[in-house]
């Protein structure tokens, strides 16, 4: 293992002084100063006028380059130059490259390029714990920009206590975006309930017998077989995949738990996380979710939901209102839209064998790191900040959220009136939000709160009150930082293979012990050492 860091170690410093070495030559023949060299927009004139012609002001000192990688979940996004883009641009005095990477195939995108050692100026960091991105922390590839923090109107208000979940060795090495604790929960189509005559579900049971209608019983009463209950992707996600969330409803804990003996253990070591699997076997062996879940990719996720097929989706809540949108928006194609009627309803978590338990958020979804390979110096590095710093005020918080007045949105009497044209938001405005922090909140406008809304946000608030917290959160253990890949592969390949019949739970428990033996045993026994160290500060 200690080879295997100092492998790390050298090739990471080898990668830095290789790219500072090809920045000083191109900076060499650059025509600019501010920010990275990537960019290929003209920026700032010597007589200090801005792209835009204007002069003065903080325009003087010329736009600042910034590519940023982040995901996207739908094929269609904004391009750079794009209106939105443009306006927020001009608003920032920057010159933006829109890195969009499909968010199924993020992971791979993001472990690929941190091992080319070609950063992008600001990368979306989807894990921050994961082993590549501490690697590439301890090899000096980002900025730690905890100190800086203080000198930000917005950023200097970040949660301390969020900021510490997202610390490797007490230092901060990106900007969290803040996220609802209680932000999981299941979404399903109201009408197809109704149509049914069913009650909403309370219980995992009810939540079963709902989409077993759903699949059996012609929810959308058009006389044809042609409906499924719930649709799952191969996204496994960490804090938000569907299976997690439900394993959560069946009692097992978030990520890691304490057994009888205060000791920590992962999740899938305990009865209940089996259980739940058990559970998504059944629902996968009577048809009542898609068969290609493990190859269904997430940018596709509310589709079937929204095209009438599926039933529900278990994910964030907020999914709600924007699917009952959608469905409002294709309905009124076909002249057939009810504008008042509720397509979509929630629920916060559904009552298992320990009670009503709902899966948290970690306060934060991810955050946005600043490479050294592309932002060299302090004054760089602080016109950076000032970006990110900017995104957090109030309009441009609405600018990335829901594009421009008049074009995407109109004001209306208790918030704002997204158009109902998906294809000119998904082109023009959606992704866009990617790249906001809500530091130290969403204080932009609000879409005017349609009963969807209010009960999505009632929902997530509840959940407050039941979220089971991740004891291992804040421990950074070197084990994963080496192994964490390898080691969670071997469980997500055994549990897709156990759901679809490839194997059996004999074969499953096989592959645990080709975990315990490749490490994860050393991981239990490292985690439980920081466990106890942490609890006797």
């Amino acid at each position: 293992m200690v080879l295997s860091t100092q492998k790390q170690t050298k090739r990471w410093t080898y990668i830095l002084l290789a790219g500072a070495l090809a920045l000083t030559s191109v900076a060499g023949c650059s025509p600019q100063s501010g920010g990275n060299n990537q960019g290929t927009k003209p920026a700032v004139s010597e007589t200090g006028t801005d792209k835009e012609g204007n002069a003065g002001g903080a325009a003087k000192e010329g736009p600042v380059n910034i590519d940023i990688m982040l995901p996207i979940f739908k094929t269609n996004y904004p391009k750079d130059d794009s209106p939105v883009a443009a306006e927020i641009e001009k608003k920032t005095n920057s010159n933006l490259h829109l890195e969009w990477v499909p968010n199924s195939s993020y992971g791979d995108k993001f472990n690929i390029t941190l091992a080319s050692g070609k950063l992008p100026t600001v990368m979306y960091v989807p894990d921050v714990k994961s082993p590549s991105f501490v690697n590439a922390v301890k090899a000096g590839a980002f900025w730690e920009v905890g100190p800086y923090l203080k000198d930000y109107p917005n950023l200097s208000k970040a949660n301390p206590i969020i900021l510490n979940n997202t610390t490797i060795d007490g230092k901060v090495y990106g900007i969290y975006r803040g996220r609802a604790l209680g932000r999981n929960g299941l979404v399903y189509r109201k009408d197809w309930l109704e149509n049914l005559g069913l009650q909403e579900p309370k219980t995992i049971d009810d939540f079963y017998n709902m989409l077993k209608a759903f699949t059996n019983d012609d929810p959308d009463k058009d006389g044809k077989k042609d409906t499924y209950g719930m649709t799952l992707v191969k996204w496994t996600g960490g804090w938000a995949s569907g299976f997690d969330i439900i394993s959560t409803w069946f009692g097992a804990p978030t990520g890691w738990g304490e057994d009888a003996s205060g000791k920590l253990m992962p999740a899938f070591l305990t009865p209940e996380y089996f259980e739940a699997l058990k559970f998504m076997k059944k629902l996968y062996d009577e048809k009542l979710i898609n068969a290609d879940f493990a190859v269904m990719d997430s940018a596709k996720w509310t589709d079937p939901i929204v095209n009438g097929q599926s039933g529900a989706i278990v994910d964030v809540l907020d999914n709600a209102a924007r699917i009952n949108d959608k469905i409002q928006a294709a309905l009124k194609q076909t002249g057939n839209d009810e504008p008042n009627k509720m397509y979509t309803d929630v629920v916060n978590s559904l009552e298992g064998p320990k009670g009503l338990r709902a899966r948290p958020t970690s306060g934060y979804a991810g955050m946005l790191a600043i490479s050294k390979t592309s932002v060299k110096t302090e004054d760089e590095l602080r016109r950076i900040l000032t970006f990110i710093d900017q995104m957090s005020e109030p309009e441009l918080q609405t600018l990335a959220g829901y594009g421009i007045e008049g074009k995407h949105y109109t004001k209306v009497e208790g918030g704002i009136e997204p158009v109902k044209n998906p294809t000119l938001l998904e082109s023009e405005v959606e992704g866009l939000n990617q790249m906001l922090t809500f530091i130290p909140e969403d204080h932009g406008l609000k879409v005017v709160q349609t009963p969807i809304r209010v009960k999505q946000t009632e929902a997530m608030k509840a959940n407050e009150a039941i979220v089971v917290a991740n004891p291992a959160e804040p421990l950074l253990s070197t084990v994963y930082s080496q192994k964490g890949a390898q080691l969670d592969n071997i469980i997500n390949d055994a549990r897709i293979k156990y759901v679809v019949g490839q194997i059996d739970e004999a074969a499953f428990r096989s592959a645990i012990d080709v975990w315990r033996k490749t490490g994860g045993d050393d991981l239990i026994k490292e985690m439980n050492e920081l466990y106890a160290a942490s609890n006797n500060k």
